[in-house]
């Protein structure tokens, strides 16, 4: 577990969830990832992100696909791509990673609350 952090501290980290518009492979990446384009509404707008992602999800699976993302950190290049959100998923037990997504659609760019 990680070290105990306030409620202010967790309101800074800004978790909004978006469609994915895109997805395609990124063979330049050091280790097997996506490309993905991804709309967080209007107020964020479409985001581009890297993720790790190719065990589980295939990009023709992805495209319409709601997702979670930190959209306040900021941006890092990966390669050839500008990676202006952080996709947020978890490790299954072999390491590979399912991404954290809502069981109901929401409008793009709401917050977690």
């Amino acid at each position: 577990m990680a070290e105990t952090i306030s409620f202010a501290d967790f309101e800074r980290v800004d978790i909004r969830v978006g469609t994915i518009i895109e997805a395609e492979p990124f063979p330049e990446a050091r280790k097997p990832a996506l490309k993905l384009k991804i709309d967080f509404g209007p107020e964020i707008g479409i985001k581009r992100s890297s993720a790790q992602i190719t065990i589980h999800y295939k990009p023709e699976d992805l495209v319409g696909r709601q997702v979670l993302g930190v959209v306040n950190f900021p941006p890092r290049q990966i390669g050839p791509v500008r990676s202006e959100v952080l996709t947020l998923g978890f490790e299954d037990e072999a390491g590979a990673i399912v991404l954290a997504a809502t069981d109901k659609p929401v409008p793009n760019g709401k917050k977690l609350m």
